[in-house]
């Protein structure tokens, strides 16, 4: 039998503002005894009392829900960011709609109003951008990059984390690198080359053209880093560098699944990581410190940037009126592992 917030507090012979406010922890009920709310508690888990969820979404004018829209939720950078995400909004127990547009323009545009049809209280973006995503809720983005209006962007310091991956391959010896650049249709891939850029030219590195190759897909598998094709990826970018050259000594691929993949095509063409060549990647999912050999990456922390999304859009939900920062940014770290060693002493092909 269903439980109803009358039947719990004519059971333990209070009223239904208190039993309430002991269950919504209302900072009211601080002045309730402890003994009390400890009673109301124990006795709505015993009884299995669930809220009437429509009845407190009119009374809060909020649905307690959130919708959250991303690429996809494969491993590697979705299932991190995701793990922060949950934990925050679980515990302020919020519900979600995951929706998983995969890069498809109408999907970016029809999802948003599907879920606004569903009264959720606000947005939460990953790797999506925002500039294309009307909606009257509340916006936060992560790793989205856009300066809008009432959005708070939680980003990556990309220059930092070029600084530490590039330092660590340049004082290994490591002149010669070639880069796997992201899809265009990802926010981060822009920012990310233009960090590299700037610290190239910070510590007088030659960047090749003809080491530069760009993932032609949106995906994370780890055959975005190896076949040159795929008719469900495309563009695989480290056969085809091999294809054209083998004159460099390092790679530094745009995720860890991609450099995961690029060290089995460099395996398949007979060249050793890291003797031959070293590896980087980003973003030190699970599996990287894993492989074989164990990646060295710059490690983004994603489950924090989750968590930080989450409580930022549950504030501006609980408060509009307040000012908010348009820009919260994250540090990265390198972590080094067996993928990367010092440069040999000859490389051409």
């Amino acid at each position: 039998m269903h439980v109803n917030l009358r039947m719990l507090a004519e059971h333990l012979g209070l009223s239904q503002t208190t039993v309430s406010l002991v269950l919504n922890n209302s900072p009211s009920a601080k002045s309730i005894p402890q003994e009390t709310r400890n009673r109301v508690i124990e006795a709505a888990e015993r009884l299995n009392y669930r809220p009437n969820y429509f009845a407190r979404s009119l009374r809060q004018s909020r649905s307690m829900s959130v919708g959250v829209l991303a690429p996809d939720l494969s491993e590697g950078y979705f299932t991190q960011v995701m793990s922060g995400v949950v934990d925050e909004l679980t515990s302020a127990h919020y519900f979600y709609f995951t929706a998983c547009h995969d890069w498809k323009r109408e999907l970016i545009e029809k999802y948003p109003q599907m879920l606004v049809e569903r009264s959720v209280d606000g947005f939460l973006l990953l790797n999506t951008a925002a500039d294309d995503i009307a909606v009257p809720v509340p916006v936060v983005a992560i790793s989205a990059h856009i300066a809008i209006e009432n959005v708070t962007n939680i980003i990556l310091d990309h220059h930092r984390a070029a600084e530490r991956a590039l330092t660590h391959l340049y004082e290994l010896g490591h002149r010669r690198i070639a880069f796997i650049r992201g899809p265009h249709a990802i926010p981060d891939s822009e920012f990310r080359w233009e960090g590299i850029q700037q610290v190239a030219r910070e510590i007088d590195l030659k960047l090749d053209p003809a080491l530069t190759v760009r993932i032609d897909a949106a995906s994370w598998s780890m055959e975005t880093g190896y076949h040159p094709m795929a008719p469900e990826i495309g563009y695989k970018p480290t056969q085809a560098l091999l294809d054209k050259t083998r004159d460099f000594t390092a790679i530094f691929c745009f995720n860890d699944i991609a450099a995961i993949g690029a060290i089995r095509a460099l395996k398949d063409a007979g060249l050793t990581v890291p003797g031959d060549v070293s590896v980087v990647g980003f973003d030190d999912i699970q599996s990287a410190a894993y492989s074989t050999p164990s990646l060295t990456t710059v490690r983004q922390p994603l489950r924090e940037m989750g968590k930080c999304g989450a409580r930022v859009l549950l504030d501006r939900i609980a408060d509009r009126e307040k000012e908010y920062p348009g820009e919260i940014v994250m540090a990265p770290e390198l972590v080094i592992r067996e993928s990367t060693g010092p440069a040999p002493t000859e490389r051409k092909g």
